[in-house]
């Protein structure tokens, strides 16, 4: 796998607010924050650049409301921001995509040079999906650093009921079997980022 010099780390609502579980209910993979750590770290050590999304609920209740606390980033995400050389972006939304809020995200990856993304974040079969599948659409590489996601069980139409697994394997399969991204895991970009 390579990595390009200038590829962006697109970090995806890892917002305070996915911690309130009674609201979520049940989560996948206990091990993504750590892996989202690390690439934050593989990303600042190398100058590599970094986008920080965050998404502002308009619903009433949300806990990633704005004035909320649960809007804010995680902790470990914040101690990070702004201590890696190669610069970072805010991007704000209220949809599922990163390539729909403020800035453009599009023309800033693009008025960048960068065509190769690395996403991470929460969810992996609701805002990291989309934004992968956008970013796959608009003609950028991207890459989903699958165990550096995280989901919640959740009902859908005729009684269905998935698990938060079930919803992340089928969004890894719909990605990387339909093409619109290339579905890695953590280690593997470290090794190729380093």
């Amino acid at each position: 796998m390579d990595i390009a010099e200038n590829a962006a780390l697109v970090v995806v609502d890892v917002q305070k607010g996915f911690e309130e579980l009674d609201f979520w209910g049940r989560r996948n993979n206990p091990a993504a924050d750590d892996n989202i750590a690390a690439l934050l770290d593989v990303w600042q050590s190398t100058g590599r650049p970094v986008v920080h999304v965050r998404h502002d609920s308009r619903k009433p209740g949300s806990p990633l409301r704005v004035g909320h606390e649960g809007n804010g980033s995680k902790e470990y995400v914040e101690r990070r921001r702004g201590k890696g050389t190669g610069g970072e972006l805010l991007v704000t939304k209220t949809v599922n995509s990163a390539f729909l809020g403020t800035p453009d995200l599009a023309a800033w990856l693009r008025a960048e040079g960068i065509s190769q993304l690395v996403l991470t974040g929460i969810q992996t079969n609701m805002c990291v999906e989309t934004t992968a599948r956008m970013g796959g659409n608009l003609g950028f590489e991207v890459l989903v650093a699958f165990d550096a996601t995280y989901t919640f069980d959740l009902e859908g139409p005729f009684g269905w009921r998935r698990t938060a697994d079930e919803l992340a394997q089928a969004t890894a399969v719909s990605l990387h079997g339909g093409g619109f991204a290339r579905v890695v895991t953590t280690d593997d970009v470290v090794s190729a980022a380093q």
